[in-house]
């Protein structure tokens, strides 16, 4: 079998690398994507390893192109990705790239302080300009003709007190501050005031319409301009403390209106040369950060690149001499030759004289599962990997999985309508897989559906092969080839009577539909359901039957790799056989029925006569005898049947026992002749089926403890009750292809009768808008519920019956990935890829 029916060959290696060639090599290793190193230091800390320090390094360069790209993106400049990806820099490049993103950090954070440091300027500028625009109008008031508003304040401010002094020291004068605070906090401010001056205060204040830019975060900010009037240091001393509290911010503003305009003047003056200044900051920082974007992707693939490199050569030990690095790695034996290709690549690039050694070493650890895909079957892959990963060159249901999976699908699915939309959509992913890859997405949904393009138009094209079987396209019939069905009622009574039933003895002409249903069951009345529901549900127990046959010959190739003969004798034949007897006898039972009961046909073999495929299996088990058949008809199918049925009874009912006891009874009696307590080897066969004496691969087969014989009973009591009554409840279970396939049509149907068919009742110009209307509601429904939720829900069940009733009859799933070390995939998942 090739390595798409199993995964590949792999061998453990040592792998010897002069200190001045590991670099290269190991970066054209990682290129490559084809070897698993092992770490060497398990026990040594992360801190005290070889080259810490050169990660560290990385780490740091990392962060300032993490810095980079954050104020790159703050900008919004677009970074360049040629898709491209450079190779690795050799390690006396390093110092210049950790040069340039010293210069380009420090020259990036200069200007961004200076242009902090500007626009704090900018800002109290722009404040001070609204302070005297505004005081200026509250003065303006108050010298228009406000005198008597005026002096109520003054003496509202005055306490008695100072009234009794002021009426011997004469007019008391009133001091101010002027400020600017944020517009949320002014009610809480002047609230506070009040309470804190016992009303001895009076607060103007106005909103500043624009809003300005706060120069710490960039965000805009909406402020209003205030001024407080007070009589006294002490209010003076108190209303500074609750500004200060609130974070308002105070200007000084001059009580002669005169030398507020000059102020004002030389406010405006210095605001137009601070334009003039950030906009030159602001065009230099753009100039850095644009110059910076063309590199930041190259960058950052580099310097990842040489983090993976010392990352990896941490995992090496060093010899006694420190010149030379060890390795152990996992390799595919198919790649052996392309590795030492690459080890000679990085050997002469680094101008070393002492070619690399690789030697293949004899272990008994179990070697990863490397299954090799391409972007087809990466897909399908992964959906068999998330039940579990295929133990070490155990059969890989995936490829089988291409046809299997689509086809069940379909036969829940089946609309050409629904498929065609599915396929379409699959079909536009296919063809632009290139430019939707490129644009990387966090959004999990989207990734999903992208990942499994492949998977969903191969969905869509077998849905609507499926559709032309049923002949089923948005819960409408095709009249391609006419109908083979004479019928004999008026279009008054095809139309209106929802009781209208064919009768296969009269009105059919006898020959064969070309291909898939006839039309006619569209009208067909009451009975179009229970013929959709008895060829549907005998089809996917068929169906069913056949794969989970074909999931217990998977076994056999099993058994036959791993030379288990225990295994293949005393479990493969039993298993095999009592599905067949039971379950396989039924489906051909089925198929004895169609050809030999017919409505044309006359007694013992007429319709009427034909027996019930259920009640007979049943019987068959029970060992019942059948009911009496009707007058003139037989009660067996065929000569001979009862003594068939009853041989094949009990012969399945004999193969239980056979799984039960024969497997865990020979491995005791081979322990007992080997007279070793316990014999390695011995369990890995009966409870795993995995290798024995020295397996296939490089090095000796897996080395497992082995497990008391009470637990091997136990083990295979466990795994022989499960398999024959899952054997029944997996029958059983693939009549999810009958239901969930009823349930999509119907669903059809009720939607085109309860939406569609409303507007086309409609008649004339008002009918065409109408019809519009319901034709968006409908495409809307058929998309989001038959298509999306169906879909999904199809999917779900087609995933089950592989995972548990085709994937348990021969699948285990207990190895471990085969997690290369490859820049592609640390790339790909970014830094914390090589974190791990």
């Amino acid at each position: 079998m090739g390595s798409l029916f199993r995964s590949e060959e792999m061998a453990l290696c040592q792998l010897f690398l002069q200190s001045e060639a590991a670099y290269a090599c190991v970066s054209e290793l990682g290129e490559l994507g084809l070897v698993q190193f092992r770490d060497l230091n398990p026990d040594v800390n992360a801190f005290q390893r070889k080259f810490v320090n050169e990660v560290r390094r990385c780490d740091e360069m990392e962060r300032k192109l993490r810095y980079l790209e954050k104020e790159i993106k703050k900008d919004g400049i677009p970074m360049l990705d040629t898709g491209e990806s450079p190779e690795a820099p050799q390690p006396r490049e390093m110092i210049d790239l950790e040069a340039t993103f010293e210069k380009l950090e420090n020259e990036l954070r200069e200007v961004n302080q200076n242009a902090e440091a500007l626009k704090r300027n900018f800002l109290e500028l722009t404040e001070l300009k609204h302070i005297l625009r505004k005081t200026q109008v509250f003065f303006d008031e108050q010298e228009g003709g406000v005198n008597q508003t005026t002096e109520s304040m003054t003496r509202a401010l005055i306490t008695d007190e100072a009234r009794t002094a002021g009426a011997s020291m004469g007019p008391v004068q009133l001091g101010f501050v002027a400020g600017v605070i944020l517009r949320e906090r002014l009610p809480a401010f002047e609230r506070m005031l009040w309470r804190a001056c016992r009303g001895n205060v009076f607060l103007r204040q106005a909103m500043i319409e624009t809003p300005l830019e706060d120069p710490t975060n960039g965000d805009q900010v909406h402020k209003s301009v205030f001024i407080i009037f007070f009589q006294g240091d002490q209010l003076k001393t108190r209303v500074k403390k609750i500004c200060e509290g609130f974070r308002a911010t105070l200007y000084p503003c001059p009580e002669a209106p005169a030398d507020r305009r000059e102020m004002a003047m030389g406010v405006m003056t210095r605001i137009e040369d601070l334009n003039t200044v950030l906009g030159q900051t602001q065009d230099h920082r753009h100039r850095v950060l644009v110059a910076a974007a063309k590199n930041l992707k190259n960058w950052f693939v580099k310097v990842r690149k040489i983090k993976a490199i010392y990352h990896t050569l941490n995992l090496f030990n060093l010899d006694v001499t420190q010149k030379c690095l060890i390795a152990e790695c996992w390799v595919p034996l198919l790649d052996i030759e392309t590795i030492q290709l690459a080890l000679r690549r990085g050997t002469e690039r680094s101008g070393s004289s002492v070619p690399p050694i690789l030697n293949r070493m004899q272990t008994f650890e179990n070697p990863p599962t490397y299954n090799r895909t391409n972007k087809f079957t990466k897909a399908f892959q992964a959906l068999i990997d998330a039940y579990g990963v295929a133990s070490y060159r155990e059969m890989n249901p995936a490829p089988y999985t291409i046809i299997t999976f689509p086809f069940l699908f379909a036969v829940m699915f089946g609309d050409l309508g629904h498929g065609a939309i599915m396929a379409l959509f699959g079909l536009w992913m296919i063809r632009k897989e290139k430019g939707l890859a490129a644009q990387k997405t966090d959004n999990e949904i989207w990734n999903i559906f992208f990942g499994g393009r492949y998977i969903i138009f191969l969905m869509g094209v077998f849905s609507m092969y499926t559709g032309m079987i049923y002949n089923d396209i948005f819960s409408k019939s095709l009249n391609i080839f006419g109908s083979h069905w004479q019928m004999s009622y008026n279009k008054s009574t095809v139309m209106e009577n929802k009781y209208l039933q064919l009768s296969p003895k009269e009105d059919y002409e006898g020959s064969p539909y070309p291909f898939g249903m006839d039309p006619i069951w569209q009208v067909a009345g009451s009975n179009k359901i229970i013929f959709h529901n008895a060829y549907k549900m005998k089809i996917s127990i068929i169906f069913g039957v056949i794969h989970m046959v074909f999931g217990v010959v998977m076994s056999w190739h099993n058994h036959t790799y791993f030379r288990n003969r225990i295994s293949l004798i005393y479990e493969f034949i039993p298993q095999l056989m009592f599905l067949l007897l039971l379950f396989f006898y039924m489906v051909l039972l089925m198929f004895i029925k169609w050809i030999k009961f017919a409505a044309t046909n006359e007694k013992p073999y007429s319709e009427a006569c034909a027996p019930s495929i259920l009640i007979t299996f049943i019987d068959m088990v029970l060992f019942n005898t059948p009911k009496p058949a009707p007058k003139d008809c037989e009660v067996y199918m065929f000569w001979g049947q009862h003594f068939v049925q009853v041989l094949f009874v009990l012969l399945a009912l004999g193969c239980i026992p056979i799984m039960l006891f024969a497997k865990p009874m020979l491995i005791m009696q081979a322990r007992k002749l080997a007279n070793v307590q316990p014999i390695a080897g011995a369990s890995s066969d009966a409870e795993t089926g995995g290798v024995s004496n020295g397996g296939p691969h490089g090095g000796g087969g897996p080395h497992e403890e082995e497990e008391e014989m009470s637990e091997i009973f136990i083990h295979q009591s466990i795994h022989t009750i499960e398999y024959v009554l899952g054997s029944v409840s997996h029958t059983a279970s693939y009549l999810r292809l009958w239901a969930l396939s009823l349930a999509h049509a119907q669903l059809a149907e009720v939607l085109w009768t309860m939406v569609l068919s409303i507007g086309l009742k409609q008649e004339g110009w008002f009918g065409g808008v109408i019809l519009t209307c319901v034709f968006g509601f409908w495409a809307i429904l058929t998309v989001g519920i038959l298509v999306l939720m169906e879909g999904l829900s199809a999917f779900l069940h087609t995933l089950r019956l592989h995972w548990v009733e085709f994937q348990s009859k021969f699948y285990k799933g207990q190895g471990y990935a085969f997690q290369p070390f490859s820049f592609d995939a640390i790339i790909e998942n970014g830094s914390a890829a090589v974190e791990e």
